[in-house]
Order: C-alpha cells, then sequence, then structure tokens
C-alpha cells in the first residue's frame, strides 16, 4: 500500500489558497480517477482507490498545516506503510511560481507541513512534489503570502502543469521512485 497526501488547511477560508495547492492538485487527481474524499476521521479525509494492482489511500489532513504529521503517522501506522511508499505534495515558497520540483528524502525547508512530518515519522524519507508558489514581493509578508488566493489566471496557469504531476504519480506507483524520477521533467 502506499499513501499520498496533498497538504493545506481545513476551513473554507483557506479554499484556493496558496498554501492549499496540495488540497487543490489532490481534489483534480481525485477527479481524474473518479475517487470521492468522503471517508473521514479526526485527522483527515481520504479515499482509497486501485491503481496498476497496487492499493493508494489517499488523504487531505484536516489537522491544520503544522500538524499534517500526526495525519500521516495515523495512517502511515494503522495501514502498516513503509516511509519510503508516502507521496506529499505541498506548496513551496522557494520554487519560482508553477515550477515543478520532486525530491525524496531532506530536512523541511522551513515549511510547517513538511516539519511535522519529519517530527511525527521521525525521518524525511518519503517522497515529495513541490509545487512552487513564488515569493511575495516585500520581504517579510511571507505568512500573509501563503495563505492569499490564487487569481484565475495564476490557478490557470498551475492547473496546466497538473498532468506533469499526474504522470509522474503513476509511474512512481508503477515503478517507484528513482524509475519515476528519471522520467519527470518540468517543462
Amino acid at each position: 500500500m502506499k499513501l499520498i497526501a496533498g497538504l493545506g488547511n481545513k476551513g473554507k477560508e483557506y479554499n484556493n489558497t496558496r498554501h492549499n495547492i496540495g488540497f487543490i492538485f489532490l481534489d483534480y487527481f481525485a477527479d481524474k480517477i473518479k475517487i470521492q474524499f468522503k471517508d473521514k476521521n479526526k485527522l483527515a479525509i481520504y479515499s482509497f482507490k486501485n491503481i496498476g494492482g497496487e492499493r493508494i489511500i489517499f488523504i487531505k489532513p484536516q489537522t491544520y498545516m503544522n500538524q499534517s504529521g500526526r495525519a500521516i503517522k495515523f495512517f502511515m501506522d494503522r495501514h502498516k506503510i513503509n516511509i519510503t511508499d508516502i507521496l506529499i505534495i505541498h506548496d513551496d515558497i522557494d520554487l519560482n511560481f508553477a515550477r515543478i520540483k520532486i525530491k525524496k528524502g531532506g530536512g523541511d525547508a522551513g515549511h510547517n507541513g513538511i516539519k511535522s512530518i519529519i517530527q511525527e515519522v521521525g525521518a524525511g524519507d518519503f517522497c515529495r512534489i513541490r509545487i512552487g508558489i513564488g515569493r511575495p514581493k516585500e520581504k517579510g509578508n511571507e505568512a500573509d503570502f501563503v495563505l492569499d488566493r490564487f487569481s484565475n489566471e495564476e490557478k490557470n496557469k498551475l492547473e496546466k502543469k497538473f498532468p506533469i504531476i499526474e504522470s509522474f504519480i503513476y509511474n512512481w506507483i508503477s515503478s517507484g521512485y528513482e524509475k519515476a524520477a528519471s522520467k519527470f521533467k518540468d517543462e
């Protein structure tokens, strides 16, 4: 079994914000593979799907960003998922807008959701899809910036990149990180 999590904050006030790009992508992907996030517990809303003979659990933590690790750890333990079979999709303020980077392992790079996951699971050896949201024009305004909503133009630009992420996910499921990474190209 593999786990794919999109990070974000729960609540309507956070819909369509930069920090919720993980949720936004998972909603797009869920629509593509015909699943709905109907199941829930106190930590997440989630759904299961078999893809290419592999059982996948898709989750959107409902703990707020800085406690995302609680949900990841719960599902990891409950379903005995290896840390290398976890893929986290999240925003990255250090990447140019709409730039996509993949990574396996490493630190949190100042991202509170990733920091929480590393603290809860005890390591950073999981895979990540980092989606660039760019930086605010004024330094020191990062907290407000990540909670700002995307313009329609920005959302359209991001959604044009979603098939690249989708392709990587299918390759990751079928072949693992290394082979999927060798085929990945953000154009």
